[in-house]
């Protein structure tokens, strides 16, 4: 059998290890143990598995450092970086232990019948995660943490090039005590994954991707009656309507879009600014991203940049940048694609032309594109004229000015005068097409549970 999954270090492109897919004995395998261990690991007190996924919560932040070693040579993620990612996986886990039993407690249902009426929230059987590559404990993490309390058992099938994230992942399941069974890691090929969908003992999927591969495993899901729940691509707005202070404001929108090396699906990809800051803004960032040095990812500090997760995301994002420039934009400063390895550097593009084909697509990387606006309407137009739907943010001195703008922006996730909203408590997700379902916060307990009316006459 051909192997598909590796461990290719993205700074040099040298393939350290690699990994065979499974055999479909071995998908059958995972299907068998999640159905058998469902039946038990529902059945036990809340309380008890909540225990148990508060000691995965612990280990994740106790191997905090070595998570992060293994991202870093997995996906170029710098290492600072990756314990933070670490870190908020463990709060995240912890949040759903500590609060599960709150989150489904029943809910009392009015009635004028004679008798008791009440929603009960109750597990639904084995799910399927698809995870990305990005955040290869995150999200993991958000997809787990309430279904491991809930009662679900999980099929996780991690990206390609971070087996031993995924592997790291089922170790701390195993050394948390979860039970055989309830937490499954498979190395499944595309193929399988589509049978693993139509399998009736999965219950549920839920992907965090592109928006290809999202159209691919929700029709699946639809054909086969599966809840879905879908992250896809984003096109976040960042409007800065006024400011103090220019190079402050350019400073905290350039760290927020390089933050992961700009690979993140609710980074600040399109930075809409009013025209009195605009040349300001843009001649600062433009100043940041000269000043940009690429170095290795246990070497990252002020102003340096690590790779991309691959040589071919790298070939790719370049790609995108030169048709912008075809198209009429003005490249102010990097976009230089290394003759080895995936660096590329940070790049700030302006005037990409409204309407065009480059103009909706994602630069998934470390690439700040400004646009320049004359009025909040046209802010707010701008801002909603995109498939995509994830997050948005507002900033004005006038707060109200701000709130009132954000309120009309079509999107999961709105925020004023901070890049993001962000907590283990905050639920994430998007409309449009970047997808539909809640993860994190109580709406993260409140996808794969089957909320159940329970009548008792007299």
């Amino acid at each position: 059998m051909s192997t598909t999954y590796r461990v290719q270090n993205p700074a040099t492109d040298e393939i350290v290890e690699t990994f065979d897919a499974a055999t479909d004995a071995e998908v059958e395998g995972a299907l068998a143990k999640a159905a058998a261990a469902y039946r038990e690991w529902s059945a036990r007190p809340m309380s008890e598995r909540a225990e148990i996924v508060a000691r995965v919560a612990a280990l994740f932040a106790e191997r905090k450092e070595e998570l992060a070693k293994i991202a870093a040579e997995e996906m170029g993620k710098p290492i600072s970086e990756g314990i933070e990612e670490a870190e908020f996986s463990a709060a995240i886990i912890k949040y759903y232990a500590d609060n599960g039993e709150e989150f489904t407690k029943d809910q009392s249902i009015p009635t004028g019948a004679n008798g008791t009426a009440v929603i009960r929230r109750l597990p639904i059987g084995p799910l399927l995660g698809i995870m990305p590559w990005n955040f290869p404990y995150y999200q993991i993490a958000r997809f787990v943490g309430p279904n491991l309390v809930l009662g679900n058992t999980i099929v996780l099938k991690d990206a390609e090039i971070c087996p031993r994230s995924a592997l790291a992942v089922q170790k701390i399941m195993d050394d948390a005590g979860i039970p055989e069974g309830v937490y499954n890691n498979i190395f499944a090929t595309h193929d399988q994954i589509s049978t693993i969908i139509a399998d009736p003992r999965i219950q549920g999927v839920s992907l965090t991707g592109s928006e290809r591969a999202g159209s691919i495993v929700g029709a699946q899901a639809g054909q086969h009656l599966k809840k879905a729940v879908l992250e896809l691509g984003g096109s976040d707005p960042y409007i800065l309507l006024d400011t103090d202070d220019v190079k402050e404001a350019a400073k905290l929108a350039w760290t927020t879009r390089m933050y992961n090396t700009g690979q993140a699906c609710n980074s600040n990809k399109r930075m809409i600014v009013m025209e009195d800051i605009y040349d300001e803004f843009v001649a600062e960032l433009t100043k940041l991203a000269e000043a940009a040095k690429a170095a290795p990812a246990d070497a990252q500090g002020e102003n340096t940049y690590s790779c991309l997760s691959s040589r071919g995301a790298a070939e790719n994002l370049h790609d995108q940048i030169q048709r912008a420039v075809k198209e009429g934009a003005t490249l102010r400063a990097g976009g230089e694609l290394a003759d080895k390895g995936a660096f590329i550097s940070p790049a700030v593009i302006t005037d990409i032309p409204v309407g065009s084909d480059i103009y909706y697509e994602e630069f998934f990387g470390p690439v700040a594109v400004v646009y320049k606006v004359s009025s909040d309407e046209e802010a707010l137009e701008l801002a909603n004229n995109t498939q995509f739907g994830l997050g948005g943010t507002v900033f004005s001195k006038d707060t109200e000015r701000a709130a009132a703008i954000s309120r009309r922006l079509e999107v999961g996730m709105a925020n004023v005068n901070t890049p993001a909203g962000e907590g283990e408590e905050l639920p994430f997700g998007g409309v449009k097409r970047s997808g539909f379902g809640r993860e994190l916060g109580p709406l993260g307990m409140d996808e794969f549970v089957n909320k159940q009316m329970y009548y008792v006459e007299g």
